[in-house]
């Protein structure tokens, strides 16, 4: 079997079997922790089978480097933060689809709390802009992943304006949330409302629907 390309994801094969898969996961778990001890630079494959407790060569099992494990860790953070985001859809009723959008960002604020490694990875711009996708910016991809939410779930019309202002929305939101985050290591709370209320007050003179 040909090692996948980026585009395909980062697995050098999928696990099958549930102890391959509870390995992997262990893997990712242990990633998690060491970047937001060391950094991206100073994670190496050692140190991450060490933390893992796996043999390295389980670990070049399944990822030919350290890039395509953090890799890996991304997009299963993006995978839970838009589950995050759908659950949060399906359980509350929003009186605008620009309350859907302080969702979206309460939940990204949430992980950074939370969630091991986010507050150092995000979804992957620390090691690639194109991490997610070989052709778009990270932050595009979410983006677009967002617009499909608040199109599904708001019946709105104009997707393709929705979709760019929300990759200048997400755009500026990421670098407010990064800046409330080096204030307080708990997030600045006057920097968060305000990043909340720039992008609301964005979206409500750009977008009509």
């Amino acid at each position: 079997m040909s090692t996948p390309t980026v585009t395909t994801g980062p697995l050098r094969r999928v696990p099958v079997q549930g102890r391959s898969v509870a390995r992997v996961q262990r893997m990712l778990d242990a990633c998690a922790e060491l970047v937001d001890e060391v950094g991206y630079e100073g994670l190496t494959t050692t140190l991450l089978a060490e933390r893992a407790e796996v043999a390295i060569g389980s670990v070049y099992q399944f990822f030919p480097d350290k890039r395509a494990i953090v890799q890996a860790l991304a997009m299963r953070n993006m995978d839970a933060y838009l589950q995050g985001l759908s659950d949060r859809f399906g359980s509350e009723t929003f009186a605008h689809w620009w309350d859907g959008v302080d969702a979206a960002i309460d939940i990204f604020i949430h992980m950074h709390r939370s969630v091991p490694g986010f507050r150092t990875l995000h979804f992957g711009d620390v090691v690639d802009v194109h991490l997610l996708d070989v052709e778009r910016d990270n932050n595009a991809v979410i983006a677009e992943r967002l617009a499909e939410l608040l199109v599904d779930q708001f019946q709105l019309m104009d997707r393709g304006r929705m979709r760019f202002s929300l990759e200048i929305s997400v755009e500026a939101a990421d670098a407010l949330i990064k800046l409330a985050f080096r204030r307080d290591q708990g997030g600045d709370e006057a920097v968060l409302t305000e990043a909340k209320a720039l992008i609301r007050e964005y979206l409500h003179r750009h977008v009509t629907n």
